[in-house]
């Protein structure tokens, strides 16, 4: 496809609000709603704010690094980006649906593509009761917190915590404790990307915890459903040699 409508974007800094003036010049300023391509300036985090805000469109999205860490991004280059954005390679990333009860009694429902992500609000250690597909797996987990990861958001909180790096396409999801106390040895389990996560909050007033879905937060939540949303899905677009399967794989051989 040739992408002659690409439509701008760009984080709150010096830097990447250069970077866009500069581009739009170049090739043209045109809104979302118009576009046949999203481009992306900035980090990571701008990245997934246009990916939350631009989903349901269909549209693909190319990032250029503008930011920190950039793993979602490509090098930023001002000149040939019609012919970059040809010859990109396009992976389909389906969100995780996070549906949260509150100890107040209210629904709330978020997406991400990185994690969902259940921590503790005050210096008590949370108590967790996990399910899989209705079925019961782990009655107790006394815990800092608990992540469920895609294989996108694998090299991310995931990793931080200890949890394994999941090569796209896997069909997988990881379930990675954050400093287990009580069965101290759990490790976490790799799920697949079918299973349905249920986590019920024991004890919920003693020992408060809060669910943020990349950066939507619900807190005080009582339990907590996950679930793949197969349904929906993101078009992100990378350059040939630093395609994301490539970057996931290249993260577990870090020395």
């Amino acid at each position: 496809m040739a992408f002659e409508k690409i439509s701008f974007i760009s984080a709150d800094s010096v830097l990447a609000d250069n970077a866009r003036k500069r581009l739009e010049k170049r090739y043209g300023s045109i809104s979302p709603d118009d576009a046949e391509v999203i481009v992306v300036l900035g980090g990571d985090g701008t990245m997934l704010e246009t990916m939350h805000g631009w989903f349901d469109k269909g549209l693909p999205i190319y990032g250029m690094n503008r930011g920190t860490v950039g793993f979602l991004m490509n090098e930023f280059r001002e000149a040939g980006l019609k012919k970059r954005l040809v010859a990109a390679h396009e992976v389909r990333l389906h969100p995780l649906r996070m549906d949260a009860k509150t100890v107040a009694g209210k629904n709330e429902t978020a997406y991400c593509f990185n994690e969902v992500a259940l921590l503790r609000e005050t210096r008590q250690a949370a108590n967790l009761k996990i399910g899989i597909d209705g079925k019961v797996r782990l009655p107790e987990l006394v815990c800092d917190g608990l992540v469920v990861a895609t294989p996108a958001g694998s090299t991310a909180y995931n990793l931080s915590a200890h949890g394994p790096i999941i090569p796209i396409g896997a069909e997988l999801l990881a379930l990675t404790p954050i400093s287990a106390f009580r069965p101290r040895r759990w490790r976490g389990a790799l799920l697949p990307a079918t299973a349905e996560i249920t986590i019920e909050i024991l004890d919920p007033d003693k020992r408060p915890v809060s669910a943020v879905a990349d950066y939507t937060e619900v807190r005080d939540i009582r339990s907590v459903a996950i679930r793949q949303e197969n349904d929906i899905s993101l078009r992100m677009l990378f350059d040939p040699e630093h395609n994301l399967e490539e970057r996931i794989l290249n993260e577990q051989f870090v020395p």
